[in-house]
């Protein structure tokens, strides 16, 4: 354990950061979650909804930090790809 004031304060810090990304993270995967189930379940419509949420979740995660614009860009190029596929 720290002993250093400062250092005890990094860890805190460093702890509210982490819960904070995760949940962020959680939020991300279960957006993505809705389009990939709305996909396999065939619905269009629901798919492109859930789309258009996930792309929402995805950038205010890019804007936040969390994830790195190259890999919030694949994140969304990748489900729109896999909307557009649909019959």
């Amino acid at each position: 354990m720290a002993n250093i004031k400062s250092a005890k304060k990094r860890i805190l810090v460093n702890r509210t950061k982490a819960e904070r990304n995760k949940a962020i993270k959680s939020g991300v995967k279960t957006s993505i979650k809705k389009v990939n189930e709305a996909i396999t379940a065939n619905d269009k419509e629901a798919a492109k909804a859930a789309l258009l949420a996930a792309t929402s979740t995805i950038d205010k995660a890019a804007s936040k930090g969390v994830y790195h614009k190259n890999t919030a860009s694949r994140k969304v190029s990748r489900l729109a790809q896999a909307v557009n596929k649909m019959a």
